[in-house]
């Protein structure tokens, strides 16, 4: 964004409009990519097993997909950003233990408690974002030293043994059921509809596209960058809370290493659905997509037999592959740096 594209009053001129069309096109191609090849993952799944590609197996994968499509929302706001999350495995865990802990299955009127471990979870994100804005912590540096903080906080909390059981609220939300469907397919379609309302068509989804892609512009245009810069790691930090609940509710428990196996997926599915690791460029249906390919992929997996370690290969890969095919623009942007 630069001046000559933006006006005032906030209207984009005809060249803006023109970069704007084409970023859309280019995202739009990836979301529709996405889903098609999820749609042949599932058809062509009966031809490896006759239970496989059935209602139910569709009904599943939702299921399963929840938790990604949910943890891939706030990675995929930071990614938008220009920067990383890898405390959220962390984060999910504070969020379920401190759910068992808290709430428990015993006490179903301290519901209202999981909005205080909500906020618990959005302060770890506050805390990495004063760390990267006003320390000038890279994110992945930040980040992580977080996530090491909170993990080695919850050992000694737990003293190595999480302890109580799911709230009734996470079990009701994971376990029920409504309109013939499960209540997680009915909250992912809802929380969709919201996420893509918030990001693609809301002013702060606006402030966030123009901090990913020139920050010095945005501020320049009189967008609040430091707020934009603040917000993906708070609402990151909540959504893997949130996160952690629902896998309390779905698994009746907690543990130490329940968020372990949802990092890497979690930005696989945001690049797999074509937004761009440098920022600036992406949408949360495509990241839905890639979420949804990703857990559709995994339950072939498991169903045919193969090691939970070929999930994890195959995820590296199409990070590796998505960043390959970013080289021209990563190249670009550091030839800018330079200059």
């Amino acid at each position: 964004m630069t001046m000559a594209d933006e006006t005032p009053g906030g209207r984009f001129t005809q060249g803006g409009d023109t970069r704007r069309s084409a970023r859309i096109s280019r995202e739009t191609i990836s979301t529709v990519t996405v889903a098609v090849l999820c749609v042949a993952l599932l058809l062509g799944a009966r031809f490896i097993s006759p239970s496989l590609g059935s209602w139910s197996q569709v009904e599943t994968v939702l299921v399963l997909g929840s938790f990604l499509v949910v943890l891939s929302f706030g990675q995929g706001l930071v990614i938008l950003t220009g920067g990383l999350d890898l405390s959220l495995p962390a984060v999910m865990t504070l969020g379920g233990i401190l759910a068992t802990n808290w709430v428990g299955a015993t006490d179903p009127s301290a519901w209202y408690l999981l909005v205080m471990v909500l906020a618990i979870c959005g302060g770890v994100g506050l805390i990495s974002a004063i760390g990267i804005i006003w320390l000038a912590v890279p994110p992945f540096i930040m980040t992580l030293a977080m996530s090491i903080i909170t993990s080695s906080a919850l050992l000694g909390y737990t003293r190595g043994t999480p302890r109580g059981g799911a709230p009734e609220a996470a079990t009701a939300l994971m376990k029920g059921a409504a309109f013939g469907l499960p209540m997680p397919v009915l909250f992912v379609i809802a929380f969709v509809l919201l996420g893509w309302l918030f990001q693609s068509r809301s002013v702060w989804g606006r402030y966030l596209y123009a901090v990913g892609t020139n920050v010095e512009a945005a501020r320049i245009a009189g967008v609040p960058v430091v707020a934009a810069q603040t917000l993906p790691y708070v609402v990151s930090a909540i959504c893997a809370g949130f996160v952690g609940i629902m896998l309390v509710g779905y698994s009746n428990g907690a543990t130490l290493r329940m968020g372990d196996n949802y990092l890497l997926p979690s930005i696989a599915a945001v690049v797999i659905g074509g937004s761009s690791i440098l920022g600036g460029r992406g949408t949360f249906l495509g990241t839905v997509g890639g979420a949804i390919l990703l857990t559709t992929l995994g339950t072939i997996i498991s169903a045919i037999g193969l090691e939970f370690g070929l999930r994890t290969i195959i995820e590296g890969s199409i990070v590796l592959i998505a960043l390959l095919l970013l080289r021209e623009e990563l190249f670009q942007k550091l030839g800018s740096l330079w200059r």
